[in-house]
């Protein structure tokens, strides 16, 4: 038996105990996909710290066939040109390739599809000190979406960071009138092995992305093309009251899939279950420690959040307002991220749906002093203390309320 074929065997027997105790689906018994082992992956870091029965089982599983070791996903896997793996075609007619999994990160970039976007044109930046604090931010003078999941209308771009802070033409844009083409589609177990993340939940209609999420926790999760070290990354969403257990986010995950190491930045978790409040989680360390914050908006209404990502430090605006930030270096990711959208099943006993709709997405690298902005709206003020005001943060352990590993 080739190698290939020792692998997907031991994949099937993986996948095999995983659906005895309630995963699925079940690993390729031809050849193995991008798109099942960077879900493996995922689900493995989503594990940290639960040592429930059914996670060690499944943990043992997912360590006996490599899901643990450099080069289980192979390089072909994490670039715009790989195979994405099994990708299944959706409401916006494009082919979605490969896969991801769960709150705390994605998995690999995809299908490789085309991304419009102008130049870099970076912008003014300054070194700025660490503004802790929220500001509101009021809400995005863009308004309200008119309607609800798959069509939505978003009244325009509203107020946003690369505007304020004069970020320039984007190297990449996407509005979603091409679909989902692009994009890396998440497929296998869902968060933490809870629930399953399907192509079919994510959906385009007159240029919104809705992803949707059943009582069961049937959803959908997507990553965004090749990464970068440092920039600056802004997208327009926003998620209906539902289902308590759903998570709607914007987030960093690392390029090369070493999470926790890696870092994750989830610069914008909707996760109250009112939708009235929205959190930042900054991941970081061995030990998955976590720095946060949060900030006050109706988040059933469009809002524009942005991050910008630099040597210097981490920032987060919210309608072109800086609301969140910190400069302590030691908490920065060590190498390349690229943009995830997912939502995120935590499950808390309900039946009930959950959605989130988002206009546009785009991504800008940093000019060539690699400095923060300065200027534009910032409400947030507050003094350099070496991290956002308010933040907290734990070593050891995902937040029970953020986004955990992949």
């Amino acid at each position: 038996m080739g190698p290939n074929l020792l692998v997907s065997a031991s994949l099937a027997a993986a996948t095999t105990l995983a659906a005895t105790v309630g995963i699925t689906p079940a690993a390729p018994a031809d050849n193995v996909s991008c798109a099942w082992r960077i879900t493996s992956v995922h689900v493995l870091a989503e594990l940290t710290g639960d040592n429930s029965p059914r996670a060690r089982q499944l943990r043992e599983a997912l360590i006996g066939v490599g899901a643990n070791k450099p080069g289980f996903v192979p390089d072909q896997c994490l670039t715009s040109s790989g195979s994405g793996g099994g990708g299944q075609d959706s409401g916006g007619g494009s082919n979605q390739g490969g896969d991801q999994s769960g709150s705390s990160g994605q998995d690999s970039q995809g299908s490789g599809g085309q991304d419009s976007g102008g130049q870099d044109s970076g912008g003014q930046d300054s070194g700025g000190q660490d503004s802790g604090g929220q500001d509101s931010g009021g809400q995005d003078s863009g308004g309200a979406g008119t309607g609800q999941d798959g069509g939505g209308q978003s009244s325009g771009q509203g107020t946003t960071a690369a505007d304020a802070l004069g970020w320039g033409q984007p190297d990449k844009v996407d509005d979603f009138t091409n679909g989902v083409e692009g994009w890396n589609l998440y497929d296998g177990p869902g968060h933490a092995g809870n629930g399953t993340r399907s192509p079919d939940a994510a959906s385009v209609k007159d240029g919104i992305l809705t992803i949707n999420g059943t009582g069961d926790g049937t959803t959908a999760g997507m990553a965004w093309g090749d990464g970068q070290k440092y920039g600056r990354w802004e997208g327009r969403m926003k998620a209906p009251t539902g289902s308590p257990s759903y998570n709607a986010l914007f987030l960093l995950w690392p390029d090369e899939e070493n999470f926790p190491v890696g870092g994750e930045i989830d610069f914008a978790e909707i996760s109250d279950s009112a939708r009235k409040k929205v959190d930042i989680f900054l991941h970081y360390g061995e030990d998955n420690s976590q720095v946060q914050g949060d900030v006050e908006v109706d988040a059933t209404q469009w809002n524009n959040w942005a991050v910008e990502w630099t040597p210097q430090g981490v920032t987060a605006y919210l309608n072109g307002k800086e609301w969140w930030k910190t400069t302590d270096t030691g908490v920065l990711p060590p190498g390349p991220m690229h943009l995830c959208i997912q939502l995120d099943w935590f499950p808390k006993g309900d039946s009930e749906t959950g959605s989130m709709q988002v206009d546009w997405v785009k991504q800008w690298s940093l000019d060539g002093n690699g400095q923060a902005s300065t200027g534009g709206q910032d409400g947030s003020g507050g003094s350099d203390s070496g991290g956002s005001t308010g933040d907290s943060e734990t070593g050891g352990g995902s937040d029970s309320g953020g986004s955990d590993g992949a």
